[in-house]
This record gives structure tokens, sequence and C-alpha cells, in this order.
């Protein structure tokens, strides 16, 4: 039978790494380094718990991961850079290659030269360096490990046993990292995923037990699309899966867990197995904050005072030590004055995922909550997701909606959108993603590009690959007229860019096949056109007055928005500033400006269920 694993705690292991830690001094003070309670917990739970193998007796760690995200001075960089010294020559990894990651140069600087205070300022250490057994590179941000070798010819050679370096996402090889231990200070400033899956995809497979710290603060991440927040989503599921593991054995309520606290009572036992799955036994994640604690629902995080010191405590594991409470009060203070400062209290002070800085549109939490149908509609929420989209839209059949299209050529998407207003036997607006489109050609390398999975996409039936290395524009104008012979299709609404020959043959119709023409206007792509839109869509989103049918692809162009605004706070998308794909989202804008313009020169129209203040 083969050799079965077991898992042990043992202190000493844990005790070694926090008592080499101690004997560094920090850079605030010059002191040595006094560990937090929460470090202390971190390090001894994380280098202690061991896997034992049965048949060698060997121990090796258990956990390979140690994700920590807590707030802005709470000692995160000073952690990182002593933990990057452990690993360097007390691990007892052969040939160490430690990493530490940033984001910029600037940022890598940070924890470089807090290792390179400690090693130079500790007496013991300095004397390595004197010895040459620590050689520090400053150009190039590298440490050195070293030991003097006798060569056969009766001299001697420094062999260099460990390096320790560090690395930002503007300077970094793809290939040739066989590393020990991987720290990640900042993930959520990384501008892309790059260097996250270097690092980590099979880096290690040549060591028996890799290491990869993550020591972050939350992001400034709108779209929560950063390789920061996956790697923050995943932390919680683990830490929640492990929660309702404990749970079920217990007898307790598995409401109390963050990552099941919104899931409908029919879902509930599905959410629980789901969340069950995202356990990762060779992960320790820790974290602290509002996000981590709350989560990411607007509704929720609304309903907390943030100028409780209570909850200062909560998400501060250094406030009375590192962190001073006089200096949050004053902050606390400041913040109050602004919205702007506000959110940055929020953020670097509570941990909170946030948005400061660039303009985004609505949040996909908010986005969410406006799926439709709701789940007391007569379609049957259980059916497969084809089944769903089809029963779904059978209930609109016949129905009166505007049409909005975004056209693109090559490596953009095509969007067509239908906008179904309030009207008999429909509540609220309805959008549906009727048809989505995007070259068959170069679909792969657009899916490493875009880091989303479009053959996936399109094999669940959310977006349509056209044949070729262009969109087919004789498809998308098959599937308008299809729609116009499901629906009422009032007008279709088209950016004059690139719509300049297919408009004409929809206005024109297809008389061999008795289809009557389409009526079409143009929606120009500016400020004074689609602000007024948007702004309309924001207030019916958040009313759930605005629903929409569920789409994948949809719902990650939406997350993709940026806008530009003005001094009068009129915005508009900006396909440049955006993080991805927003083609579906603008069709969706141009559905809506049509419908604003054809109900403000029809009358009357509709107000009890359009409302009282609705106006162009």
């Amino acid at each position: 039978m083969p050799a079965v694993n077991s898992t042990l705690y043992d202190a000493a292991t844990g005790g070694f790494v926090c008592d080499f830690i101690q004997r560094l001094p920090t850079t605030d003070t010059g002191k040595a380094f006094k560990l937090y309670a929460w470090q202390v917990s971190a390090i001894m739970d994380f280098y202690s718990t061991m896997d034992v193998d049965e048949d060698t007796r060997e121990q090796m760690r258990h956990y390979w991961y140690l994700y920590l995200e807590v707030p802005k001075k709470n000692g995160k960089s000073e952690l990182a850079a002593a933990l990057g010294i452990y690993h360097l020559f007390a691990d007892g990894e052969l040939n160490a290659e430690v990493y530490v990651c940033a984001a910029d140069k600037e940022n890598a600087g940070i924890v470089f030269n807090a290792a390179v205070f400690m090693l130079t300022t500790a007496r013991w250490t300095a004397k390595m360096i004197a010895r040459g057994e620590l050689h520090i590179v400053e150009s190039r941000k590298l440490i050195e490990y070293r030991r003097k070798v006798i060569t056969a010819n009766g001299g001697s050679k420094w062999v260099v046993l460990g390096i320790m370096k560090v690395l930002s996402s503007e300077a970094y090889s793809k290939h040739g990292y066989k590393p020990s231990c991987v720290i990640f200070d900042e993930l959520h400033a990384q501008p892309n995923r790059d260097l996250w899956d270097v690092m980590t995809f099979g880096s290690g497979s040549g060591r028996k037990q890799p290491v990869y710290i993550v020591l972050t603060t939350a992001g400034d991440d709108p779209d929560r699309g950063s390789i920061g927040w996956e790697i923050h989503e995943k932390a919680v599921g683990v830490r929640d899966a492990r929660q309702l593991k404990k749970v079920l054995a217990e007898g307790g309520d598995p409401r109390g867990i963050l990552s099941l606290r919104h899931a409908a009572d029919e879902d509930l036992a599905a959410a629980e197995q789901e969340l069950l799955g995202r356990d990762l036994s060779n992960w320790l994640p820790i974290l602290y904050g509002l996000t981590a604690v709350y989560g990411d629902d607007p509704d929720d995080l609304a309903k907390l005072d943030i100028w409780d010191e209570a909850l200062w405590y909560q998400c501060n594991p250094s406030l009375g030590q590192h962190l001073k409470i006089r200096t949050l009060r004053l902050e606390a203070q400041e913040a109050k004055k602004s919205e702007a400062g506000e959110k940055l209290f929020r953020w670097l002070r509570l941990n909170q995922w946030i948005s400061v800085k660039t303009v985004g549109w609505v949040p996909l939490t908010i986005y969410d909550k406006t799926q439709w149908p709701p789940k007391d509609a007569e379609t049957d929420n259980a059916l497969p997701g084809p089944e769903r989209r089809r029963a779904a839209r059978e209930l609109l059949r016949g129905k009166r909606c505007y049409g909005g299209l975004d056209l693109s050529k090559r490596t953009d998407l095509t969007a067509f959108v239908l906008l179904f207003p309030p009207q008999k036997g429909l509540d609220t607006w309805v959008t549906l993603y009727w048809g989505i489109w995007r070259p068959e050609i170069g679909t792969e390398d657009a899916e490493k590009r875009d880091h989303v999975p479009y053959r996936d996409w399109a094999r669940a039936g959310f977006l349509t690959l056209c044949p070729g290395d262009t969109i087919d524009y004789d498809m998308v104008e098959e599937s308008i007229f299809e729609a116009a012979e499901v629906f009422e299709l009032i007008m279709l609404g088209a950016d004059p860019h690139l719509s300049w020959t297919l408009i004409p043959r929809l206005q024109k119709g297809q008389s061999e096949r008795g289809r009557a023409g389409i009526n079409c206007i143009e929606t120009p792509q500016d400020m004074k056109n689609m602000s007024p839109a948007m702004h309309e869509m924001e207030k019916e989103i958040r009313d759930h007055k605005m629903l929409h049918e569920h789409n994948t692809c949809a719902r990650w162009n939406f997350g993709n928005v940026r806008c530009r605004t003005d001094g009068n706070e009129n915005i508009k998308p900006m396909k440049n500033l955006s993080t991805g794909r927003i083609d579906v989202t603008v069709a969706w804008i141009n559905s809506k400006i049509t419908a604003m313009i054809d109900m403000a020169n029809a009358k009357p129209y509709d107000t009890e269920n359009l409302g009282e203040d609705w106006g162009l």
C-alpha cells in the first residue's frame, strides 16, 4: 500500500523562524524586530504545520501559500524583508532562490532597502557581510549568500549558495526561475497577471517545499478584474470553505459565513457544495479589513459605521502598537470632510477594495442584483442556461423593444442589444443580449491577451464566433431581422462609425423574404449623446428598474467600463481607458439612447411605469 501522510504541529520549527526574524532590526527604530501577536500566529501556523511521510518520517511544510491581507502601516513590508532574509540562508534550502516581487521599481526598492538595512545593521549579519558570506549588489537589487571553497590548485573562490533578488513587473524575464521562495509585496498593484503566472505556475516544481508568500493591502480595482482581486477571492474561498467544514461539523449556521451570506434559500445546499470545493490544502489565508470580513456588497458596507473605533481595531491587527490610534483619529477627522477623503480612509486604513484612481460606472455587485427573470418569474430557474434563456425570451415575444448596435472589424466585439421598456406584462426595463460576435481566427491569441475564455463562452451560447478573421456583417444583419420578427422592434440605434454599409441594408429590408425595413438612427458616441442615457441607466439599475438577462461575456464587458467625466458630471465610456472590451455595454447604452429619443418624440408616454421625473 502507498505511504499515507499525516499532519503534525511542530512548534519548534515555527518558533525558530520567529526567533530568526526577531534577531533582525527594524527600519523605523533600528532595534530588534518585535513580532506582533498576529504575525507570530501567522508564522507559527504556516511554518509549524508539517506533513510527515509514514515511510521515510520526513517532515515537509504542509502549506506552500501564505496569503496575508492587511491595511497599510501594519508592518507588512518589514515582515516581507525579514522573511526574504530567512529563506535566503536560514531555511536549509540548497541553492535557494528568493524573489521579492513588486509592481514597479519604486515599490521594489522598499523591501530591498529594508533588507539591506537589516543585514548591515544587525551585528551578526554585518560580520557575514564583512567576511564576504553575504554580498549585496545594490545596482541589481541582489543579495548573495556565499561560501568560500578551496580550488584544485590550492586557491579559493566564492560559491553562491543562495540569492535574494527583487523583481518588478517592469523588469523580469519570462523563464529561468527556480524559486524556493517567492514573496509578492502589494500584489494588488501588479499591472497585470504576467509576473504572478511566471513566478507561480510550475516554477517551484523542482523544489520539495516551495513557499509563496503574498503580503498585500486591498486594491484600487473598480472592475474586480485584477490578479490581486482574483487571488483575494481565492483566499476568501479557502478561508470560508474551512469555516463551513467547522460549522457543518458543529451544527452551526452556515449563513454566518461570508461566502454564503446572500445565497438564496433554495440555492444554499448547492452553494455549500461549491464553497467546499474551493478549499486548497496547501493555502493558509489570513485576511483583515472591511472587504475580507463584510464582503464586497455595497449595501452591506453602507450599513457599517466606519468611524467606530472598534471597527478600526478589527481591521488593523497592529493598531495600538505599530499603528497608533491617535493617527487614525486625526486621519478620520480629515476624512469626514469629503467623499474622496472617506474613500481613502476606507481603502488605506480599513482595507476596503475600492476605486479611487479612475472613474468607474456602476459596480458589478449592483449589476449582479438586477438579473432577469427574477426568482418569482414564470421561467423555471432550474433549467440549464440555454433553455432558461430561450424560455425567458419567449416571455418577451411580441413586446416592444429598442435595439442598440456596436460594430467592429477584428479585435473588438460586435454586439446587438435589445431593450424592452415597461409595458403591459412588464413592470421594468429588460435587456436582452441578443447577439455578440467576434472573429474565430485569432480567438486563442485573444484569450491570452484579454484573459477570458471566448471559446467557452461560445460553447455556452453567450457569443458567436464568425468564420474567418473579420466580423461577418451578413450574420449580424440576419440576426437583427430575426429579432424584428420575434419582437416589435421600434427603432435601432448605431454608432455611425462602421455602420454606413449595414444601416442602409437594414432600412431597405429584404423584399425577397418579405421583411420590412427597420427604422434606424445614428447614436453618436460623444458625451452630449451618451451621458444622459448613462445617468438614466445608472439610476434605473441601482433602483432595480433596469434588469438584464444573464450573459457572462456581457457581464465582463460591463465590469470593464471606465468613463471620462467633465466638470458638469457628464460621462461617456472610454475604450482606451477601460480594462478590457466594453462593446456589449456600449451597444446597451446605444439602445437606451434610441429609446429616450423615441420616447421624447412620442406623446403620450407611460408615466405610470416610467415615473413622473422621467425625461431626456
